[in-house]
């Protein structure tokens, strides 16, 4: 990681990026019946799934802007690149903690970090990265982040 503090300040979007990775946040899930496949533990894809429903999640309840809002403002979000590493399985049953932060903004998108950690010991179920781009729903064409937006989700 980097070890230099993050940034007081928010940049312009048309300037360099901005690390953050300040505040995390997290949401509780559980593994359902139909997240597992046949090797009887949680199917690769359904990492993503977690971590896009804790986004959803916490999109409204801890940046006061939900997904509907962005739709509504005529935006949405793209994913660019995703990665995730495995560290151990989840099997059915189990709950997880999904904890996600806003690492990077760039002019058109962010880098949202996550951890996805086993309960009850919060040993980690893997860890990675999405990068997602700010589209516009009428063009489908990347947008350079507003204003009002960074300073909801540069927390």
């Amino acid at each position: 990681m980097d070890p230099s503090p993050p940034p007081s300040s928010v940049s312009p979007p048309s300037g360099p990026a901005v690390r953050l990775g300040r505040t995390r946040f997290e949401t509780e899930l559980q593994v359902r019946p139909d997240d597992i496949d046949l090797n009887q533990h949680v199917h690769a894809s359904r990492y993503y799934d977690y971590v896009l429903a804790a986004r959803y999640d916490q999109m409204a309840r801890c940046y006061g802007m939900g997904m509907e809002e962005f739709l509504r403002a005529g935006y949405g979000w793209f994913t660019r690149t995703a990665h995730v590493e495995y560290k151990r399985p989840l099997r059915l049953g189990e709950s997880m903690i999904v904890r996600t932060w806003v690492q990077e903004v760039v002019r058109d998108g962010v880098r949202v970090d996550f951890e996805i950690l086993k309960k009850p010991h919060l040993k980690p179920a893997c860890e990675g990265w999405f990068h997602f781009t700010m589209v516009s729903l009428q063009t489908g064409r990347a947008l350079e982040i507003p204003d009002w937006v960074l300073a909801k989700y540069t927390i």
